[in-house]
């Protein structure tokens, strides 16, 4: 499996359509402090974004909105602005730790006409909104989910990710010790291993890593190792048996490492999902 794909499948990635149409208005989203992030298509017209404490933003050509993570923010149009837009919320699991999330922009404004093989994407999403058929909406999500899995490839390949894990990976000397990392968490990473990987010195590599990943490689790690400790725990793996497979020898100290991360124990976090 491709490292993208890998990242998309770990973080179980997720999409609903929820509005499809002409918006006149005012709209608000995550007022209610809701754990998901969000992505608006505008198809046609004029739309003003509100949000992250700026000056409101007007688009007036075919744009994605792509907010990640939760994000208060507002969508504005008048009658004759025409807005014609697609919405959708965004999850990434029920984890408590999203790497994915964490490794995008606040905000992402992409006009359609620099990537224009996303409007084939569009194009489906909008014919199957106008059709009544069983399964619409699944379909829409998934096509959905297709639409910001090219468009995080789109990002990668032109280099406009600087920052964070997806930058990582598309870093010549860092990719290979992520891709690694990630394959084989339970490993001994000690900072000489991550930098002989690399093919650099020990202060080189942890000063790169922490320029492109924003993390520190021990802090990055633990992140990684509690994440996938998340995936194996809702799997109903027990605490000790994740705990090996993701560096730690007891459960106590996985358990430790959750408390410093999340806040909870590895049971109080499991138990919290079914709130």
């Amino acid at each position: 499996m491709d490292h993208l794909s890998q990242i998309i499948d770990h973080f179980k990635l997720t999409a609903g359509v929820f509005y499809t149409g002409k918006l006149c208005g005012l709209s608000h989203f995550n007022e209610n402090e809701a754990l998901e992030g969000h992505i608006h298509l505008l198809r046609s017209g004029v739309l003003a974004v509100n949000g992250l404490d700026k000056s409101p933003l007007v688009l007036d050509q075919p744009s994605i909105i792509f907010l990640p993570r939760p994000t208060k923010h507002s969508l504005k149009a008048r009658e004759i602005d025409n807005a014609e837009l697609i919405c959708a919320n965004i999850t990434y699991d029920s984890s408590s730790t999203s790497l994915l999330a964490d490794a995008l922009p606040d905000m992402l404004i992409l006009p359609l006409e620099s990537s224009p093989f996303l409007q084939t994407n569009i194009d489906w999403i909008i014919s199957e909104a106008g059709d009544e058929q069983q399964g619409r909406q699944a379909v829409m999500n998934r096509l959905m989910e297709i639409f910001i899995i090219n468009m995080l490839r789109s990002l990668l390949v032109k280099g406009e990710l600087a920052r964070g894990m997806l930058a990582g990976l598309m870093h010549p000397q860092l990719k290979q010790v992520l891709q690694q990392l990630h394959n084989a968490p339970q490993e001994n990473w000690s900072l000489n291993k991550m930098a002989e990987l690399a093919l650099m010195s020990r202060s080189k590599f942890a000063e790169i890593f922490k320029t492109v990943i924003g993390q520190t490689p021990n802090d990055y790690l633990v992140s990684w190792r509690v994440a996938t400790a998340q995936s194996l725990l809702k799997q109903g793996k027990s605490v000790s048996l994740v705990a090996n497979n993701v560096g730690y020898d007891t459960a106590s100290a996985l358990a430790r490492v959750f408390r410093k991360t999340c806040g909870m124990s590895p049971k109080q976090w499991l138990d919290s999902l079914s709130l």
